[in-house]
């Protein structure tokens, strides 16, 4: 019989040996938590706790109201738990701290935080914008670790919390086309020339979720519930149900995530699945034995007999 742990001593080695220190240093891992269906709230909970305390974004995902085989779904449920005007705030006071501008009591949540900062410091808001202008070019919109349409739109974020005109947010546009698809057509005042989609999604994911950690957020905790894709036979309640094919490509989805985990800036991925994820026959309707490249990614490797190792890439949580 497999050994369990308990979710409390689980969640505090992943506090201290993740959260606490190499996630927030901007390293990244992906997780297993085979976990019973009435402990999942419980573990989304006492994460959001953790993450509040710590200053984490948390994104909660589930495989029963999203495409979780679509990278693209995954990108655009990510991005509409953002707020992306206050992160567009918060990097706009980190690079005003840069420029030796105090931001002392400078709420993200202030309605125009160039205004603040300019009352912060004894200025003008006009002169703030202008000189903190080329700051933005400089590190947002050549900043290449993002794609460039990605950063093209973080810069016009930044720039559109200049309200000082009256005319209402200017940066909606790209707060559409963040959170769901859009005519491209419609975004090329802001040069943006690609549409988020199966093809272009993990480029954007890993751009927004260097984009938390840029804002000073301490970076971003993902919680994935797959159990759906599991079920096996469709209980047609409304929820999305996942054939055979598909669940194989969600199972690739994570195997991508996995390998390519060292582009995940400040990243905890937790998957949080059933029992049934763990058949590990290649015949079995929905475990990751149908598709043995994830299997061997998370599968045990050495286990002892008595004790269960609290930081191993699956745990089965009592």
């Amino acid at each position: 019989m497999p050994h369990t742990i308990t979710l409390d001593r689980w969640l505090d080695a992943t506090d201290e040996e993740y959260l606490s220190t190499f996630i927030a240093e901007g390293g990244a891992s992906v997780k297993f938590a085979v976990t019973p269906e009435e402990s999942r709230a419980d573990l989304t909970a006492r994460m959001r706790e953790r993450c509040e305390e710590k200053d984490y974004v948390l994104v909660e995902l589930s495989a029963a109201t999203m495409r979780a085989h679509m990278p693209q779904d995954i990108f655009f449920g990510l991005a509409r738990q953002l707020d992306w005007r206050r992160l567009a705030r918060r990097a706009i006071l980190r690079l005003a701290a840069e420029r030796n501008y105090r931001i002392d009591g400078v709420d993200p949540a202030s309605s125009n935080v160039f205004g603040a900062v300019a009352r912060a410091n004894g200025l003008e808001a006009q002169s703030v914008v202008q000189e903190m202008r080329p700051e933005i070019q400089d590190h947002v919109l050549k900043n290449y670790r993002m794609p460039r349409d990605f950063r093209a739109a973080m810069s016009h974020l930044c720039l559109s919390e200049d309200n000082r005109g009256g005319d209402g947010y200017a940066g909606q546009g790209l707060l559409d086309w963040l959170t769901g698809p859009v005519r491209i057509g419609n975004l090329r005042q802001f040069s943006i020339h690609t549409s988020i989609n199966r093809t272009t999604a993990r480029y954007f994911i890993e751009a927004a979720l260097y984009w938390v950690k840029f804002a000073g957020c301490a970076g971003t905790v993902v919680l994935l519930d797959n159990s759906r894709v599991t079920v096996a036979k469709n209980p047609k309640d409304g929820l999305r149900y996942y054939s055979r094919a598909t669940a194989m490509e969600h199972y690739e989805l994570l195997r991508e995530f996995i390998d390519g985990v060292d582009r995940l800036t400040s990243t905890l991925m937790v998957v949080a699945t059933s029992q049934e994820f763990l058949d590990d026959d290649p015949r079995s309707p929905r475990g990751y034995g149908i598709y043995q490249a994830l299997r061997t990614r998370v599968m045990d490797d050495v286990r002892d007999r008595n004790l269960v190792n609290p930081v191993a890439s699956l745990v089965r949580i009592a």
